[in-house]
């Protein structure tokens, strides 16, 4: 690809000791693998935890971020059938920066591999006016794919799901980063 999409690689997790790392870093490697991609983190345990702290300076840096994204990937877990309060902290700290692009997710947590999460996500984002894409990556008991490295190793079926929902967030990231240049969406119900 000539001009390679922007893809922000959001962190769902906070926690001391967080699984996300392992799984956010295993997806970095696909996206790099795709090549159609340049990747940039969004981690929230960057953010300042107060509740109301909109004047920090790192809120700003990671709306940036999300505002050169042409497409987002939220690695989220599933804590008590949802997802976590700082990533719903990162994704209420910005509105126009979701708006028009893609977002796939890749969950992960116990018997349901973090889907009830995703499934609430996508309501979020639809607000957002973002377009969740229908093709996900779950990891049930994710604990058990994580070796004593540090490294996830996830079963052959996610090895193979993650190059088929990169390659549609590539399709959507493209025909919606080619309609934002031809016709911005904030005209169009304006």
């Amino acid at each position: 690809m000539n001009d390679p999409l922007n893809v922000a690689l959001i962190y769902g997790s906070t926690r001391e000791g967080r699984l996300c790392e392992a799984v956010a870093d295993w997806v970095a490697g696909a996206v790099r693998e795709h090549g159609d991609f340049t990747l940039e983190p969004v981690d929230p345990a960057m953010l300042d935890p107060r509740p109301g702290a909109k004047d920090d300076p790192a809120l700003e840096t990671l709306r940036g971020r999300l505002d050169r994204a042409d497409a987002f990937i939220v690695v989220t877990p599933e804590y008590n059938h949802s997802f976590p309060a700082p990533l719903k902290f990162l994704i209420d700290s910005a509105y126009r920066e979701w708006h028009a692009k893609p977002v796939a997710f890749v969950s992960y947590g116990g018997i349901s591999g973090g889907l009830r999460a995703v499934e609430q996500l996508r309501l979020v984002f639809a607000e957002l006016h973002a377009v969740g894409i229908r093709d996900c990556v779950s990891l049930a008991y994710v604990w058990n794919l994580i070796g004593p490295d540090g490294r996830l190793d996830p079963p052959a079926e996610t090895r193979q799901a993650m190059p088929v929902m990169l390659s549609r967030l590539s399709w959507w990231a493209t025909m919606l980063r080619g309609a934002r240049q031809a016709a911005p969406y904030s005209e169009a119900a304006a």
